[in-house]
Protein backbone atom coordinates (compact mmCIF):
# COMPACT_ATOMS: atom_id res chain seq x y z
CA UNK A 1 0.00 0.00 0.00
CA UNK A 2 1.35 3.43 -0.96
CA UNK A 3 1.69 5.51 2.21
CA UNK A 4 1.63 8.85 0.35
CA UNK A 5 -0.09 8.55 -3.05
CA UNK A 6 1.44 10.68 -5.81
CA UNK A 7 -0.95 12.21 -8.37
CA UNK A 8 -0.12 11.00 -11.87
CA UNK A 9 0.48 14.54 -13.14
CA UNK A 10 3.16 14.98 -10.46
CA UNK A 11 4.86 11.61 -10.87
CA UNK A 12 7.41 12.63 -13.50
CA UNK A 13 8.66 15.61 -11.50
CA UNK A 14 8.77 13.52 -8.32
CA UNK A 15 10.85 10.83 -10.02
CA UNK A 16 13.15 13.54 -11.39
CA UNK A 17 13.77 14.85 -7.87
CA UNK A 18 14.49 11.34 -6.61
CA UNK A 19 16.93 10.62 -9.46
CA UNK A 20 18.76 13.91 -8.89
CA UNK A 21 19.53 12.86 -5.32
CA UNK A 22 21.21 9.57 -6.29
CA UNK A 23 24.98 10.05 -6.07
CA UNK A 24 26.13 6.62 -7.24
CA UNK A 25 26.09 6.16 -11.04
CA UNK A 26 25.23 2.46 -10.72
CA UNK A 27 22.26 3.27 -8.47
CA UNK A 28 21.12 5.96 -10.92
CA UNK A 29 21.31 3.47 -13.78
CA UNK A 30 19.34 0.89 -11.79
CA UNK A 31 16.66 3.46 -10.98
CA UNK A 32 16.48 4.48 -14.65
CA UNK A 33 15.70 0.88 -15.58
CA UNK A 34 12.95 0.78 -12.96
CA UNK A 35 11.55 4.14 -14.06
CA UNK A 36 11.31 2.98 -17.67
CA UNK A 37 8.73 0.36 -16.70
CA UNK A 38 4.96 0.78 -16.32
CA UNK A 39 3.54 2.42 -13.16
CA UNK A 40 0.39 0.25 -13.28
CA UNK A 41 0.02 -3.47 -12.57
CA UNK A 42 -0.47 -5.81 -15.53
CA UNK A 43 -3.75 -7.65 -15.94
CA UNK A 44 -5.26 -10.51 -17.92
CA UNK A 45 -3.04 -12.54 -20.24
CA UNK A 46 -0.07 -10.23 -19.69
CA UNK A 47 -0.23 -10.71 -15.93
CA UNK A 48 -0.36 -14.48 -16.40
CA UNK A 49 2.65 -14.39 -18.73
CA UNK A 50 4.53 -12.41 -16.08
CA UNK A 51 3.54 -14.94 -13.43
CA UNK A 52 4.88 -17.81 -15.53
CA UNK A 53 8.14 -15.93 -16.05
CA UNK A 54 8.45 -15.38 -12.31
CA UNK A 55 7.88 -19.10 -11.66
CA UNK A 56 10.47 -19.95 -14.31
CA UNK A 57 12.98 -17.70 -12.56
CA UNK A 58 12.19 -19.35 -9.22
CA UNK A 59 12.83 -22.80 -10.65
CA UNK A 60 15.99 -21.61 -12.38
CA UNK A 61 17.29 -20.52 -8.99
CA UNK A 62 16.36 -23.81 -7.37
CA UNK A 63 13.38 -22.47 -5.44
CA UNK A 64 10.68 -25.19 -5.04
CA UNK A 65 7.17 -24.11 -6.10
CA UNK A 66 3.94 -25.69 -4.89
CA UNK A 67 1.68 -27.32 -7.48
CA UNK A 68 -1.17 -25.09 -8.72
CA UNK A 69 -4.21 -25.12 -6.46
CA UNK A 70 -2.26 -26.02 -3.31
CA UNK A 71 -3.29 -22.79 -1.52
CA UNK A 72 -0.68 -22.80 1.27
CA UNK A 73 -1.30 -20.33 4.12
CA UNK A 74 2.11 -18.72 3.59
CA UNK A 75 3.97 -17.33 0.56
CA UNK A 76 6.85 -19.55 1.72
CA UNK A 77 6.07 -22.43 4.11
CA UNK A 78 9.62 -23.61 4.63
CA UNK A 79 9.49 -26.12 1.80
CA UNK A 80 8.03 -24.43 -1.29
CA UNK A 81 6.70 -21.19 -2.73
CA UNK A 82 3.07 -20.32 -3.39
CA UNK A 83 2.95 -19.92 -7.16
CA UNK A 84 -0.75 -19.00 -7.29
CA UNK A 85 -0.15 -15.30 -6.73
CA UNK A 86 1.01 -12.25 -8.65
CA UNK A 87 4.38 -12.17 -10.41
CA UNK A 88 5.74 -9.37 -8.25
CA UNK A 89 4.90 -11.31 -5.07
CA UNK A 90 6.66 -14.41 -6.42
CA UNK A 91 9.76 -12.41 -7.35
CA UNK A 92 9.81 -10.78 -3.92
CA UNK A 93 9.71 -14.17 -2.21
CA UNK A 94 12.37 -15.58 -4.53
CA UNK A 95 14.53 -12.61 -3.53
CA UNK A 96 13.99 -13.50 0.12
CA UNK A 97 15.07 -17.08 -0.66
CA UNK A 98 18.35 -16.14 -2.34
CA UNK A 99 19.14 -13.55 0.34
CA UNK A 100 18.37 -15.82 3.31
CA UNK A 101 21.02 -18.04 4.91
CA UNK A 102 20.31 -21.78 4.47
CA UNK A 103 18.94 -22.24 8.00
CA UNK A 104 16.24 -19.60 7.45
CA UNK A 105 15.09 -21.16 4.20
CA UNK A 106 13.57 -23.94 6.32
CA UNK A 107 11.39 -21.51 8.29
CA UNK A 108 7.91 -20.17 7.57
CA UNK A 109 8.23 -16.82 5.76
CA UNK A 110 12.02 -17.14 6.18
CA UNK A 111 11.76 -16.45 9.91
CA UNK A 112 10.83 -12.83 9.24
CA UNK A 113 7.30 -12.93 10.63
CA UNK A 114 4.10 -12.59 8.61
CA UNK A 115 4.12 -10.69 5.35
CA UNK A 116 1.19 -8.73 3.87
CA UNK A 117 -0.24 -11.83 2.16
CA UNK A 118 0.32 -14.31 5.00
CA UNK A 119 -2.98 -15.85 6.10
CA UNK A 120 -1.75 -17.90 9.09
CA UNK A 121 -0.25 -14.87 10.77
CA UNK A 122 0.08 -16.26 14.29
CA UNK A 123 2.04 -19.29 13.05
CA UNK A 124 4.32 -17.02 10.99
CA UNK A 125 4.99 -14.77 13.97
CA UNK A 126 5.83 -17.77 16.14
CA UNK A 127 8.35 -18.87 13.51
CA UNK A 128 10.06 -15.45 13.44
CA UNK A 129 13.71 -15.47 14.53
CA UNK A 130 14.96 -12.20 13.02
CA UNK A 131 14.97 -9.04 15.21
CA UNK A 132 12.75 -6.21 14.03
CA UNK A 133 15.47 -3.89 12.71
CA UNK A 134 17.10 -6.75 10.82
CA UNK A 135 13.69 -7.68 9.39
CA UNK A 136 13.36 -4.19 7.96
CA UNK A 137 16.77 -4.40 6.31
CA UNK A 138 15.99 -7.84 4.89
CA UNK A 139 12.63 -6.66 3.59
CA UNK A 140 14.23 -3.65 1.89
CA UNK A 141 16.83 -5.80 0.14
CA UNK A 142 14.24 -8.35 -1.01
CA UNK A 143 11.96 -5.56 -2.18
CA UNK A 144 14.63 -3.88 -4.29
CA UNK A 145 16.04 -7.10 -5.71
CA UNK A 146 12.55 -8.22 -6.73
CA UNK A 147 11.92 -4.84 -8.36
CA UNK A 148 15.22 -5.00 -10.25
CA UNK A 149 14.21 -8.44 -11.55
CA UNK A 150 10.84 -7.03 -12.60
CA UNK A 151 12.57 -4.27 -14.55
CA UNK A 152 14.91 -6.69 -16.34
CA UNK A 153 11.96 -8.91 -17.26
CA UNK A 154 9.93 -5.99 -18.61
CA UNK A 155 7.35 -6.25 -15.81
CA UNK A 156 5.76 -3.12 -14.29
CA UNK A 157 8.63 -2.50 -11.87
CA UNK A 158 7.71 1.13 -11.32
CA UNK A 159 4.34 0.00 -9.94
CA UNK A 160 6.15 -2.08 -7.31
CA UNK A 161 8.63 0.73 -6.62
CA UNK A 162 5.71 3.05 -5.84
CA UNK A 163 3.61 0.47 -4.01
CA UNK A 164 6.50 -0.55 -1.79
CA UNK A 165 7.06 3.08 -0.77
CA UNK A 166 10.56 3.72 -2.08
CA UNK A 167 9.64 7.40 -2.52
CA UNK A 168 8.45 7.85 1.06
CA UNK A 169 10.55 10.55 2.74
CA UNK A 170 11.60 11.97 -0.62
CA UNK A 171 12.92 15.22 0.84
CA UNK A 172 14.78 13.48 3.66
CA UNK A 173 16.16 10.01 3.14
CA UNK A 174 14.47 8.13 0.28
CA UNK A 175 17.31 8.42 -2.22
CA UNK A 176 19.96 7.63 0.37
CA UNK A 177 17.97 4.59 1.48
CA UNK A 178 17.73 3.37 -2.12
CA UNK A 179 21.46 3.90 -2.63
CA UNK A 180 22.36 2.14 0.62
CA UNK A 181 20.19 -0.91 -0.13
CA UNK A 182 21.40 -1.08 -3.73
CA UNK A 183 24.97 -0.87 -2.46
CA UNK A 184 24.45 -3.78 -0.08
CA UNK A 185 22.99 -5.89 -2.89
CA UNK A 186 25.87 -4.96 -5.18
CA UNK A 187 28.50 -5.85 -2.56
CA UNK A 188 26.88 -9.27 -2.18
CA UNK A 189 27.01 -9.76 -5.96
CA UNK A 190 23.27 -9.84 -6.58
CA UNK A 191 23.01 -6.90 -8.97
CA UNK A 192 25.70 -8.27 -11.30
CA UNK A 193 24.41 -11.85 -11.10
CA UNK A 194 20.77 -10.91 -11.72
CA UNK A 195 20.69 -10.48 -15.49
CA UNK A 196 21.64 -14.05 -16.51
CA UNK A 197 18.89 -15.37 -14.21
CA UNK A 198 16.37 -12.98 -15.72
CA UNK A 199 17.35 -13.84 -19.27
CA UNK A 200 16.98 -17.54 -18.48
CA UNK A 201 13.56 -16.91 -16.97
CA UNK A 202 12.43 -14.86 -19.96
CA UNK A 203 13.56 -17.49 -22.49
CA UNK A 204 12.05 -20.33 -20.49
CA UNK A 205 8.65 -18.71 -20.15
CA UNK A 206 8.20 -17.29 -23.65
Amino acid sequence: MILTPIPLDQLGATLDRFAAQLDDPAARAAFARIRAMAPERASGDVAEQHRQQAIALARHLGVPVHHPGTHPPFNWDGTALDGDTEAYVILHEVAHFVLAPPERRELIDFGLGPGPDTRARIAAERAAVVPLLEREADEAEASLLGILWEAALGHPALASFLDQNWLEGLERSAAKHFGDVFGRLRRRGFTEAALPFEQASRSTAL
